[in-house]
């Protein structure tokens, strides 16, 4: 498929359920200084229930926020769902199911590209190449969170018989190549333990063989990776020694052409003594959403956020909304989808 325009956890039954959803589905930045994230919030009640919230993403200038639920009005085990608000100073509405792209299977994780036309997610339904697969759908207006067209697989290319999903779309601008990172249970991988790969996209907008990121990865389960959009920044989710159950890690770079710093985890005042996974670094640089099953949430696991101040004063000056990745379904060479 071309595309232009633009996850063993613990000994707790619930856990391997996650990683099956998953399958079936701090340092500053380099460059720049940040203040300590701030102690997570559970988004409430209105956006979490007594069910299982996941994969989060924002999209639509910080005013959309989607994600995967098994709650009661959906199509399938999981769907996607979406929470508006008018503002970012406004709380979250009531979810709304995406019914257009949801299936009577498993569809979870979501990610957009950078101006909100193209949606990523993870997907079990038939027609890919394995175990998860992902999928990606268009819309032409980046504002209509109910707009999108029929989902197509990524194909296989990137996709593989094993679990393939939680994609971070990177955009490198006029004179680089875009980058898909996602989670993947190929070898040296298995269905259980995952990891981050990445996938380069070339010029008549094709995703090429998929490369192991060997500085993110450990002997132990690393996923969802969601890196930040000047590409010197990424967040994951891993069991791997430092973390309690699951932990939240991070890793920088000094600039895209640079390997990945080794990863560090974000410590205390976000990761905790129960499981934190599945972490979205926002468009703006200064939030992150993540689920997690610590006490005093709705549910099974319940959508969090912390926030810090700006990372880097001069590489987010539209931090108020996501960048334009065009109207129609062209690159930023101008090459059209096919």
């Amino acid at each position: 498929m071309q595309i232009h325009g633009t996850s063993p956890l613990s000994k707790r039954p619930w856990a391997f359920v996650l990683m099956a959803l998953w399958i079936a589905t701090s340092e500053v930045g380099a460059g720049g200084n940040s203040s300590p994230w701030s102690a997570p919030e559970n988004l409430g009640p209105t956006v979490n229930s007594e069910f299982s919230e996941q994969g989060p993403a924002i999209t639509n200038r910080g005013r959309s926020l989607y994600f995967g639920s098994d709650r009661p009005g959906g199509v399938g085990g999981i769907d996607i769902w979406v929470s508006q608000r008018p503002s970012r100073r406004e709380p979250w509405g009531a979810p709304m199911n995406v019914s257009a792209v949801n299936s009577p299977f498993i569809d979870n994780i979501p990610w957009f590209s950078p101006g909100g036309h193209w949606m990523f997610f993870n997907s079990n339904r038939p027609g890919g190449s394995g175990d998860v697969d992902i999928w990606a759908a268009w819309r032409p207006d980046p504002e209509d969170d109910f707009g999108w067209e029929p989902p197509v697989n990524l194909g296989a290319t990137v996709n593989s018989p094993s679990f393939d999903g939680g994609v971070s779309y990177l955009r490198r601008g006029r004179h680089g190549r875009s980058l898909l990172y996602f989670a993947s249970g190929r070898p040296p991988g298995t269905r259980e333990r995952v990891d981050i790969y990445v996938s380069e996209q070339g010029d008549d907008g094709s995703f090429g063989p998929p490369v192991l990121v060997s500085e993110l990865n450990s002997e132990f389960n690393d996923a969802r990776p969601s890196v930040r959009s000047d590409g010197r920044e990424l967040f994951f989710f891993s069991n791997r020694p430092g973390s309690a159950l699951s932990d939240l890690w991070t890793s920088t770079r000094r600039s895209i052409s640079h390997p990945w710093s080794p990863p560090v985890n974000l410590g205390a005042t976000v990761n905790t003594a129960f499981g934190e996974f599945q972490p979205h670094i926002a468009p703006d640089a200064r939030t992150l959403y993540f689920i997690s099953d610590r006490p005093g949430g709705f549910g099974l696991l319940d959508l969090y956020v912390t926030t810090r101040r700006r990372p880097d004063k001069d590489d987010h000056d539209n931090d108020d909304h996501d960048d334009d990745d065009g109207g129609d379904r062209h690159d930023e060479d101008g090459h059209h989808h096919e």
